[in-house]
């Protein structure tokens, strides 16, 4: 196209947050001759107030095009198109008038978006905005200075309906998950198989045409993943072992069936599009963790730490974690992370034959002689 990306462009003092665009016609289209894009900070849930959107429309139809995209790929606000003598005038007016930052652009931590969470969900099984909103000032030199090999992105989720996507399009996924059983009121499950008014399946969302009359028995039961439900003699019980939380029962019956009450989230790492190596879904490293504000979420952010000093150290150009798991294998990840396999990292049975061991592994260790293996296995 017409159109040159990127370029030595930006604000004082950071390496992200603008994304250079350039005509390559700049005679023949002037007005376009910069149209540089900037990437803002948005707040976490994406809760405004309409004298902010006011305030921040005014300021772009002053200092830029006019054009926005709220919120593309990227989780951003996005304000599309200005020049490079403006780009510092609107960097002030965001910062010291707005108290609103730039977003990452580049080779750092990108802004980091989450769902509304408990502010609004009685799904959410932790509180998204305040994960979201702790880790974007606790990574500020990340968000702001690229130093990464790629991108790294972190994506929150209150529940397995995953209403961000993070198990898709993140590099750490955070979603909320339970231990417990899946709180179930009988008389409730019996109201919606009697097609009570009050009781719409899916709470109302299809309502508007007749699908006919409520089939607990194909539309949850049969339904389920792993088959681990049973509705007879007007009871429904979850064997909970089996239970994937998928939500699909509580979606389809949502006042007869509650998440648990001892929350917290699961972590995946690798996921992303398909840039090198195609696309991939995040990888389970964390099955289960509990969400403690209290002391700082440090567990967490140790988690991250020992991930990005690996990647850091053995990433390739332009190669993001998911393709360096997939490079250097998932055993190496739980090596760097210090953490112990268990079952819930295994998707599929291994297809290589053969076990390597470490000689800290084995009890007592070895020593590789040469000679003395030679006088064994003569050439």
């Amino acid at each position: 196209t017409h159109w040159k990306h990127g370029g030595i462009v930006g604000v004082f003092g950071y390496g992200g947050g603008v994304i250079g665009r350039y005509c390559d016609q700049p005679k023949l289209f002037p007005g376009v001759e910069h149209f540089h894009t900037l990437r803002v900070n948005q707040p976490a849930g994406k809760y405004y107030s309409t004298d902010y959107l006011r305030k921040l429309s005014d300021l772009w139809d002053f200092r830029g095009s006019g054009l926005t995209n709220m919120h593309g790929a990227t989780g951003d606000i996005i304000l599309l198109g200005t020049t490079t003598p403006q780009l510092e005038e609107v960097f002030w007016t965001l910062t010291h008038d707005f108290n609103q930052d730039l977003g990452g652009s580049g080779s750092n931590l990108r802004t980091p978006a989450d769902c509304l969470g408990q502010s609004r969900c009685e799904y959410s099984c932790y509180d998204t905005s305040a994960l979201c909103h702790f880790l974007t000032n606790e990574y500020q030199d990340e968000l702001h200075r690229p130093a990464f090999p790629y991108k790294f992105k972190f994506k929150f989720d209150g529940c397995p309906n995953c209403c961000v996507a993070s198990i898709a399009r993140s590099d750490m996924s955070l979603v909320g998950t339970w231990k417990d059983d899946i709180r179930i009121d009988q008389d409730a499950v019996n109201k919606y198989v009697e097609q009570d008014p009050a009781y719409p399946s899916n709470a109302g969302a299809y309502k508007g045409r007749d699908w006919g009359p409520f089939d607990i028995e194909k539309e949850v039961v049969d339904l389920c993943p792993t088959h681990c439900m049973k509705f007879k003699n007007k009871k429904l019980t979850i064997d909970t072992e089996n239970c994937t939380r998928c939500m699909h029962c509580i979606n389809v019956m949502p006042r007869a069936l509650k998440i648990c009450k001892e929350t917290g989230l699961s972590i995946l790492c690798g996921a992303k599009s398909p840039i090198r190596d195609g696309a991939q879904m995040g990888s389970l490293l964390v099955p289960f963790m509990e969400v403690n504000p209290d002391n700082d979420y440090e567990a967490i952010t140790e988690l991250i730490e020992n991930i990005w000093d690996w990647w850091m150290e053995e990433g390739k150009n332009r190669e993001r974690l998911g393709e360096l798991i997939m490079r250097q294998g998932f055993q190496k990840l739980l090596e760097v992370t210090g953490i112990k396999a268990i079952p819930q990292h295994v998707s599929y049975p291994r297809s290589n034959p053969y076990i390597f061991w470490k000689e800290d592994e084995v009890p007592g260790g070895w020593e590789r002689d040469v000679d003395e293996f030679r006088k064994h296995h003569l050439r």
